[in-house]
């Protein structure tokens, strides 16, 4: 997973409460167990037209939101399902942070889990950022994550708060497997003892 230390970026600004994971990431992509490939149908009933044009009205159809690493929006966002797609599918399109007055508790797990770093801040202070984000490229939002603060393009600087586990998670860039394979040596020494301890335990074959 690609650590997350400090990231300067454009912000999209998605003025809309309670986006569920199915428009995220509508169902029919679901048939896919890889990461990679989902950008493309990122918000795919927002996007795109019935006929599959563009809809030039929504926001990542625009410039500079084509390029957006940061995305600020209202409430309960990824609520809905569970599927994990959506933060895939975010993550494929380029999108590292989501900053909103709250998530759905699975969407802001998996989040963490997939390298995407999930901000909870005040509403009004989400509206300020969304202020900020629609002067387009010229007003980039940092967000650095071991000083746990969001700067915003005049310099003022607003905390978030996040758990240390998963701060240390995101900074070292270590998702599930990862952690366990910081413990490597352990596990193996763990497992020459037991086989030492227990010689009729059966071996198997790798």
């Amino acid at each position: 997973m690609e650590k997350f230390t400090t990231l300067t970026a454009i912000a999209a600004p998605l003025p809309e409460a309670n986006i569920d994971t199915d428009k995220i990431i509508p169902a029919r992509f679901l048939k896919t167990t890889k990461r990679t490939g989902l950008g493309v149908h990122a918000f795919d009933g927002m996007r795109y037209r019935p006929d599959g044009s563009e809809n030039p009205d929504f926001v990542l159809n625009k410039e500079p939101y084509r390029k957006a690493e940061i995305l600020v929006t209202h409430e309960n966002f990824g609520c809905g399902s569970s599927r994990e797609h959506a933060p895939w599918a975010l993550l494929d399109f380029g999108i590292r942070c989501v900053i909103a007055p709250s998530f759905a508790d699975i969407f802001f797990n998996n989040s963490f889990k997939n390298g995407i770093l999930p901000i909870r801040l005040p509403r009004e202070v989400c509206d300020e950022l969304m202020n900020d984000a629609s002067q387009g490229s010229n007003s980039r939002i940092t967000v650095d994550l071991a000083r746990q603060i969001v700067i915003r393009p005049d310099g003022q600087e607003i905390s978030f708060e996040i758990d240390p586990l998963r701060k240390h998670l995101l900074l070292e860039g270590l998702d599930d497997i990862g952690q366990t394979l910081k413990r490597e040596n352990a596990i193996e020494a763990f497992e020459t003892k037991r086989k030492q301890d227990e010689p009729w335990f059966p071996k198997i074959a790798v």
